[in-house]
């Protein structure tokens, strides 16, 4: 199933079914498409959503970058909260919504490297930027 995967109606779906996903995403909330994908992104040296920081923090930048990193997980669980009801209700087990999203085979990612901070990325992560632009007349 190929599936922008921000709301994970689409994945529940696949894992009922036991059907192979390609994510073709721009980002999910809470930097969570990095997470599972198990792919390192430390809070001293990428930038947070919403941080307007830049790669080359200072000190209180890096600080307010790590309390904003920290305040993740919190907004994602209440961001979730009801799809991991939906889930686990519909799957008939627990589940979280790492172990869902962790599923995919492929995530084609609408980013632009050229745009994006220098981060490293997990062999089934492919950037696919600029697609979605049109030709310039």
């Amino acid at each position: 199933i190929m599936m922008d995967p921000v709301l994970p109606c689409g994945p529940i779906l696949a894992e009922y079914l036991s059907l192979p996903t390609v994510y073709f995403m721009r980002g999910l909330p809470c930097t969570l498409d990095y997470k599972v994908a198990q792919c390192p992104s430390p809070v001293s040296y990428v930038p947070r959503t919403f941080s307007s920081t830049s790669d080359h923090m200072t000190f209180p930048e890096r600080v307010k970058n790590l309390l904003i990193g920290l305040s993740e997980p919190v907004l994602c669980y209440l961001f979730y909260t009801e799809y991991r009801n939906l889930a686990s209700e519909f799957l008939q087990r627990d589940v979280t919504m790492q172990e869902l999203f962790s599923k995919a085979s492929v995530m084609l990612m609408r980013y632009d490297f050229v745009f994006e901070y220098p981060r490293p990325i997990m062999p089934n992560m492919v950037y696919v930027g600029g697609i979605n632009c049109v030709q310039k007349k």
